[in-house]
């Protein structure tokens, strides 16, 4: 497919959405899913010999340095003949805890290259995540770095560890990694597989138990593609970056795979995020495409339109994802950068279903996540599992039978209640307008979206019973006007113990080291007790209800 017909020129979507068939998306891959593909070959080696850039990475210090197709295609092989020396075999997962650099995209496509699994490992996981995570995909390695490494200390049955470091920074019995890449042969034959096969395993938090392992079969790349094509409109021309983390479903599906089936270069930065530095690189390196979450657009926001001057009108598109997008971030953009920016919806079970799509012409309504997108029927449900009308609030599901892209079928080695009567079930509240678009309304459960991230309440109620002043506790999400939630909890004391802001401090601090620096507690109550059911099921949603009163004026 040449990247040359990628987004030229935007298309009807409802004509797109009634003429789309499986058979046309498929016909975009170099393999076949019902017989033989690689994602590997889908994402590098089918553009090996025109000279293409496929990788922009950012130091931290902003140092940038440049990878073609051709480059990836001897490193990935380099990697695939480090892995399988390692005793990795197709079918096997390989973890990576690493940064956002050229050794995380390696370990990625050499895990593909080999017919094995790629398992996303969030950076700022603690122990504990990442102790849970390697236990479900039964990782055979995992790639790392020394900022990270003395996590996996504390992680019992860890596999084989290979770390990026310098020479003579190498724990003993670790693999070296760059020196391992340096000494294996430059070409490795693709494993094929077929559209069922997994190529990567990402996880999802629960509500009601530890996160959940999410497959992902090859047969996915038709819809990473199909994002790429109608969501985001990325074209031959344009500098794209995405500024998700790749340990996440959004980064790892769209600022790594989606840009590289279609042939474009993608920006990494290895910076955290900062207003100055995202404008500072955006006029830099002439990023025209963007994509990130709400949050971040609010923090552009927060500091200022005299910040966002140099780059007004530099950008062609802005897509937002993670949580919805507020009415005013739109506006602002348009008045402060000259750009439109669009909503999309999705999971990371399915991927992105739901979009104002910038490569299709459709009305777009402020507070509206979108249309569906070609290849999914959304459908809005009652309790019952009956379909409802316009403007009437329901979960919404996606059509097994009559959505050709959804590829979710249970979760890793899971019962999957969500999907009934054919239907898989989002737990999302949501309305559908006169129009066909879709509302959110919010989440069904007790899921906490802060800054983009999705966070269980059982993960951090976990954590917390670690600690031994801890009796009980009940996490839930309050508002929060910059993150849209923060994560507070309720504890209660083991007898003897008393609450005072210090210990509030060392149970968040706690929580932050053991799980992750984004899901720890921003804000503690201590209660003498905690509502519950007869049967003695903690009731968050009362918490929550009183949370929300308390947020209203008045």
């Amino acid at each position: 497919m040449s990247t040359e017909a990628v987004g030229a020129t935007r298309r009807d979507y409802r004509e797109e959405y009634e003429t789309f068939r499986l058979e046309d998306a498929e016909a975009l891959l170099a393999g076949d899913p019902a017989s033989a593909i690689n994602a590997c070959v889908e994402c590098c080696d089918r553009y090996v010999g025109e000279g293409r850039v496929a990788l922009r990475c950012l130091s931290a210090d902003e140092t940038l340095t440049s990878y073609t197709f051709e480059d990836l295609q001897a490193l990935s092989a380099r990697a695939a003949n480090v892995f399988r020396a390692e005793g990795v075999v197709p079918g096997d997962v390989v973890a990576g805890l690493l940064p956002r650099t050229l050794e995380l995209v390696v370990a990625i496509l050499g895990a593909w290259r080999l017919g094995a699994i790629y398992q996303p490992l969030f950076t700022a996981f603690g122990p504990k995540a990442i102790e849970h995570r390697l236990r479900l995909g039964g990782a055979k390695l995992v790639v790392t770095n020394p900022a990270n490494r003395g996590k996996l200390d504390e992680v019992e049955g860890c596999p084989r560890v290979a770390i990026v470091a310098e020479p003579g920074a190498v724990p003993a019995g670790d693999l070296d990694f760059r020196a391992a890449l340096k000494a294996a042969e430059p070409t490795f034959e693709p494993v094929s597989r077929r559209g069922d096969d997994l190529f990567m395993l990402m996880s999802t938090s629960g509500t009601t138990g530890a996160a959940k392992g999410v497959p992902v079969p090859l047969r996915a790349l038709n819809a990473i593609s199909a994002y790429m094509r109608y969501a985001v409109d990325l074209r031959a021309d344009d500098t794209f970056w995405n500024i998700a983390d790749p340990g996440w479903a959004y980064g790892l599906y769209y600022a790594i795979t989606g840009p590289l089936m279609l042939g474009c270069a993608t920006l990494l930065y290895e910076g955290g995020f900062t207003a100055e530095s995202t404008y500072r690189i955006i006029q830099r390196m002439g990023v025209t495409n963007l994509a990130g979450s709400p949050t971040a657009y609010r923090l552009l926001i927060a500091a200022g339109p005299e910040l966002a001057e140099p780059v007004k009108g530099a950008l062609r598109v802005v897509s937002s994802a993670g949580e919805p997008l507020n009415p005013e971030v739109m506006r602002w953009f348009e008045a402060h950068l000259a750009v439109p920016i669009h909503d999309h919806y999705g999971q990371t079970e399915n991927g992105m279903m739901v979009n104002n799509h910038h490569g299709l012409t459709h009305p777009v309504r402020p507070g509206s996540s979108g249309l569906p997108m070609p290849g999914y029927r959304m459908a809005v449900l009652d309790e019952a599992g009956n379909e409802l009308g316009p403007n009437r609030p329901g979960i919404l599901a996606v059509d097994i039978a009559r959505s050709p892209l959804l590829w979710f079928r249970g979760y890793y080695h899971q019962d999957t209640p969500a999907i009934a009567g054919g239907y898989y079930r989002t737990g999302d509240t949501v309305e559908r307008e006169p129009d066909g678009s879709i509302s959110f309304v919010g989440r069904s459960d007790d899921i906490i979206t802060s800054a983009g991230y999705r966070i269980g309440p059982f993960d951090v109620e976990s954590a917390l019973i670690e600690h031994p002043a801890v009796v009980e506790t009940a996490v839930i999400g309050v508002p929060d006007p910059e993150r849209t939630e923060i994560v507070k909890a309720f504890v209660v004391l083991a007898d003897g113990v008393r609450g005072t802001p210090a210990l509030a401090d060392e149970l968040a601090s706690h929580v932050k080291r053991r799980l992750s620096a984004h899901a720890y507690p921003r804000q503690v109550e201590f209660v003498d007790e905690l509502p519950k059911t007869p049967s003695g099921k903690i009731q968050r949603f009362i918490l929550r209800k009183s949370e929300i009163a308390k947020s209203q004026p008045g």
